[in-house]
Order: structure tokens, then C-alpha cells, then sequence
């Protein structure tokens, strides 16, 4: 059975009709994942590389978490930030991972135009790290984890009083924990464990062993300085003129 299937879809800018590859859930399921949920899967079919959505010929980008419908005024500015420079191209078809990136890129710079909700733009910078990671480019993967970490900030600020949000507030801890942030992530991964309104357990028991193992991380890096700095002591002190 072929993993892949095309489903037709309406374009909510242009109203042209296209289709697009889904990958069949039989061949959805991970073989190993991150611990900030990234997915490896067998036969180098990674349904991630289809969930952008590309018309062919006005080039909007999108998740079937966006946006459903665009106002006139919305239209207006996809077409003057991006498609005024969209040349037609179709990624209809299988795509390899170049061709993943090109649609996640595409998808934030359409997202940005239209002002999509952040929660969909802190997905998509998430995904462009990972892509980044599977490629080996660990200064792009970085560097849009940084931006993803900063847009799920800001999604957690907007949602207010839904802060038993388990998921979210996991995977602040966790990209603050990648980007080399650990007090902030111990932080993060604390707040889930000890708020009794969070009944999220499988959250729990991820942050409870985060943060036990970023807290021993860094009890041995201060036992080092400390034992470093015992030595310099020594030395300087054995080094003195009698």
C-alpha cells in the first residue's frame, strides 16, 4: 500500500482547488521520539513533511490548524508580503525534506502576513527545528528553537487562566532546556509537577524526570567549579615563595 494519498483542497485566498499528500495513519507512528516530541519513522515516509498545505497558484500556506476563512483586508497583505513574489510551484506530490522546509517556510511567512493565531506560528518554528536537527544543522535547529520557545511564551501569557495547560508549559521547560536555559526550565518542569490542578499524568511523569535529572545536571556542574576553584586555591597556595 502506497503511504501516501491525495486529498483535494480549496485554496481560502485564491478559491482554487488543489490537491495535496497525506500520509495513512497506518504509517504514522513513530519509531523514537525527542523528548520535545520530534518523530523518526521507518521507510522515510515522516507524515510532518505533509502538513503544510501549498496552493499551486497563489502560493498561501497553511495547517489545518489555521486559519479557516480571510477577510479582504487579510488577502490584501498575503499578497503584497508574499505572493507578489510566489512563483507557481507544486508540492502536491512526495517531498523530501528540502522540499519540507520550503513549505514550513513558506507557512510562517503566510502565517505572519494574515496575523494567524500564535499558538499555529509556535508549531510551525517548532517544526523547522526539527527539520533542522534531522538535516545535523544544529545552529538553524537552535536558532528556531529559540524562536519557537519565545512564541509558546507568548502563547501561554495570552491563554491567561488557562494555566493548567500541561503540554504547553512541558514544552517551555523542554526548549528552554535544549537553547541551555536549565534554571528556567527546572522552573517550568517544577510548576507542572507541584500545581495540584494539572491532572495530566503522563506531563508529570515527563517533567518529574526532567527536572530531577536537569537538578543533578546541575549539582554536578557547581560540585565541579567548586572543585576547580579547590584546586586553583591549592595550586596558588604550593606556588608561593617561601
Amino acid at each position: 500500500m502506497d503511504p501516501l494519498y491525495q486529498t483535494n483542497f480549496q485554496c481560502i485566498c485564491c478559491e482554487s482547488s488543489y490537491p495535496t499528500s497525506r500520509v495513512r495513519p497506518s504509517f504514522k507512528k513513530a519509531v523514537t521520539t525527542d523528548t520535545d516530541f520530534c518523530g523518526y519513522y521507518k521507510n522515510g515516509i515522516n507524515p510532518d513533511f505533509y502538513v503544510v498545505r501549498v496552493c499551486p497558484s497563489c502560493g498561501f500556506a497553511s495547517t489545518e490548524n489555521g486559519v479557516s476563512q480571510l477577510s479582504d483586508r487579510q488577502k490584501k497583505q498575503y499578497y503584497e508580503q508574499v505572493g507578489v513574489r510566489w512563483s507557481v510551484r507544486d508540492f502536491g506530490g512526495e517531498r523530501d525534506l528540502d522540499q519540507a522546509l520550503a513549505c514550513y517556510k513558506l507557512a510562517l511567512l503566510t502565517g505572519q502576513s494574515v496575523g494567524e493565531k500564535e499558538r499555529v506560528i509556535a508549531g510551525i518554528l517548532h517544526h523547522i527545528a526539527w527539520l533542522y536537527r534531522y538535516q545535523g544543522k544544529a545552529q538553524d535547529e537552535q536558532r528556531f528553537l529559540r524562536f519557537a520557545l519565545q512564541s509558546y511564551i507568548k502563547v501561554y501569557e495570552e491563554e491567561g487562566e488557562q494555566l493548567n495547560n500541561a503540554r504547553l508549559m512541558y514544552i517551555i521547560g523542554e526548549l528552554n532546556k535544549r537553547v541551555g536555559e536549565s534554571s528556567e526550565a527546572v522552573r517550568w518542569f517544577s510548576r507542572i509537577v507541584n500545581d495540584k490542578r494539572i491532572m495530566d499524568a503522563a506531563m508529570i511523569r515527563a517533567s518529574r524526570e526532567q527536572w530531577q535529572q536537569l537538578r543533578e545536571e546541575m549539582a554536578d556542574a557547581e560540585q565541579m567549579s567548586v572543585d576547580g576553584l579547590t584546586d586553583n586555591k591549592e595550586h596558588r597556595s604550593k606556588s608561593q615563595p617561601v
